[in-house]
């Protein structure tokens, strides 16, 4: 028997072993963890890097191989992770943290990261740099240049994160989101009408083109390309067609906010993920309207009197090439331009669907990269799931879950394809070893019936619903208004939404805690020793009995034992509150 026989022999063992195991979790996660993806026939997947401490966001890799790693957070020793392997045989052999920030970093969005005329570059929440790389050195020794700087007053950094394309004629392309989820005043708070017209849309939920070697930039000096646009993560320039691509984060929250016109399962549906090819002049829409992926068309936001068939303004604006589920999570777009790969992958897109957190109480989705057929300049086919497993439980009930989360896809010269998750901060490393000639609709068989799992398909409104226990004095109210950040476990998602789980912001100073869910909070904070900078809405439409029921629910749920909260103490801090008296 021959090595590549033995190999073989060996890959096919791990993956059954994978499989097995998968298949026999529920709601506990994977002691054992080989490192195997479920992938299409003749690829395959080894563990390139495990625990990086600061986690991964977007990364890219140079001309010589060298994988460069944005961190979620700055840490000790910088804001990237460099990444060498010497030697090519598919193991690093070094790695480095480096770089750092003029502006201290709010919260955990730092996204985007590109290498561009020999110029590294890469972005915190609110401002993009670049240092200048050294072929022969892995570490840049240039000093750190600012290109844009987000120098808007943001109450909180929602929506804030910076990805970045660049194109063929020297323009970087940078969107400021939207710190609001349709427009609301007070934010996300049940029943307000969206503002008509929209301030927001004057400077932010768009796309700016700035010039890409130009120093100390503002959004004062580059253009609105296109706008209607809530929130990017995932973006990236298509060489092949010269266009701009990104899968847009839909709104959310239908359900909470208008339960007089959206059931859950609408709620965990909608609105579509949109897949859009971007020109110059385009408005996608938002806030006013989103993308019905089941309808197939636009319509009006309830915000501004849709009931989820009105289309109204809607005809006005442009439609994705392809709408995905609500709630996935589209967190990278990276175009194949390799030949490592079969030819059915040569210029399609890749897609990592980080997964959803609020699609409770059906099962969250998500949690895998998907792939676009392309063909002169738009998509040739449905999407397909190229590489799955990361979550390793099914279905997933709460965020956390999830053993690990797709995050970013990055390819080297090699041939190569990284795919980077964000709460171990491990990195894969996928190759094909199979027949390219032969490649074909056999080899993505079982990749196709993977689109039954619970995480990926479409779930039914009686069977798939997951049962939350609702008979303690407070728990429907976190049901129908925390959990959705919260999730059902108290738990919350890591850099996004705090644990309630023995915190002293919830079994601490009562005052604290009330003032928190009647007035919210926009900025910054810590909870158990993690930052967090994102909004918490304010709940003061809820009554007394309300909130002192929730209140008392999260103090003495979730391991917390803490002494209840009364409706006299919600009303006895209503009437002392200048917050609420103002407004």
């Amino acid at each position: 028997m021959n090595y590549n026989m033995l190999k073989n022999l060996r890959l096919t063992f791990f993956s059954v072993l994978a499989v097995a195991m998968f298949l026999s979790l529920t709601q506990c996660k994977t002691v054992e963890d080989p490192g195997t993806l479920f992938l299409p026939k003749g690829f395959v997947s080894t563990v390139y890097v495990e625990g990086i401490k600061e986690k991964v966001r977007h990364m890219t890799v140079s001309e010589n191989g060298d994988l460069y790693v944005k961190l979620r957070r700055q840490g000790d020793q910088g804001a990237i992770a460099a990444i060498r392997d010497t030697n090519r045989d598919g193991i690093k052999d070094s790695l480095v943290k480096f770089g750092s920030y003029h502006q201290p970093q709010r919260g955990s969005y730092s996204t985007g990261i590109e290498i561009y005329k020999d110029y590294l570059y890469f972005s915190s929440e609110l401002t993009v740099y670049r240092y200048k790389l050294d072929p022969d050195k892995l570490i840049p020794t240039g000093d750190l240049e600012i290109i844009v700087h987000d120098d808007h007053s943001h109450g909180s950094h929602e929506h804030m994160g910076k990805p970045i394309a660049i194109d063929d004629n020297g323009y970087i392309y940078v969107p400021f989101g939207s710190p609001n989820n349709a427009c609301q005043n007070p934010k996300r708070t049940p029943m307000v009408p969206g503002e008509d017209p929209c301030p927001i849309l004057e400077d932010h939920a768009g796309i700016w083109r700035f010039d890409a070697e130009k120093i100390g930039q503002t959004q004062k000096d580059g253009e609105l390309y296109a706008s209607g646009l809530r929130s990017i993560v995932a973006l990236d320039w298509n060489s092949e067609d010269k266009h701009l691509y990104s899968v847009v984060h839909g709104r959310d929250d239908l359900t909470r906010l208008w339960p007089n016109k959206f059931n859950q399962l609408q709620s965990a549906l909608l609105p579509s993920e949109e897949f859009v090819k971007i020109e110059k002049g385009d408005h996608f829409g938002w806030p006013y309207c989103y993308y019905d992926q089941i309808q197939e068309k636009k319509v009006l936001a309830p915000e501004y009197g849709g009931d989820g068939n009105i289309i109204g303004r809607c005809d006005q604006y442009k439609d994705p090439i392809i709408g995905f589920p609500g709630h996935w999570a589209p967190n990278d777009l990276v175009f194949y331009k390799g030949n490592h790969f079969p030819e059915r992958y040569k210029n399609g897109a890749f897609i990592a669907f980080h997964g959803s957190t609020n699609r409770s109480p059906y099962p969250q989705s998500g949690y895998f990269v998907g792939f676009v057929p392309f063909k002169n300049g738009k998509p040739s086919g449905d999407y397909e799931v190229f590489a799955d497993g990361f979550a390793k439980v099914d279905p997933i009930v709460s965020v956390k879950d999830a053993v690990y989360r797709p995050m970013s896809v990055a390819f080297s010269p090699d041939g190569s394809m990284y795919i980077g998750e964000t709460v171990m901060g491990r990195i894969w490393r996928v190759e094909f070893e199979g027949d390219r000639e032969k490649f074909g609709d056999q080899e993505l068989t079982e990749m196709l019936e993977r689109k039954n799992m619970s995480h990926i398909r479409s779930p039914d409104i009686i069977n798939d619903k997951i049962t939350l226990e609702g008979s303690k004095i407070g728990q429907g109210v976190y049901n129908q208004y925390c959990m959705a950040c919260h999730q059902s476990d108290g738990k919350g998602d890591s850099g996004r939404f705090p644990s309630l789980v023995d915190t002293d912001w919830v079994n601490g100073d009562k005052l604290r805690l009330i003032n928190l869910v009647i007035n919210g909070m926009n900025g910054p904070i810590e909870v158990n020793g993690e930052p967090f900078d994102g909004l918490m809405p304010q709940h003061s439409f809820l009554s007394d009995e309300d909130i002192a029921d929730v209140l008392t629910y999260i103090r003495t749920n979730f391991g917390n034992n803490s002494s209840p909260v009364s409706n006299d103490e919600i009303a006895k801090f209503r009437k002392t509150n200048s917050r609420l008296k103002k407004n």
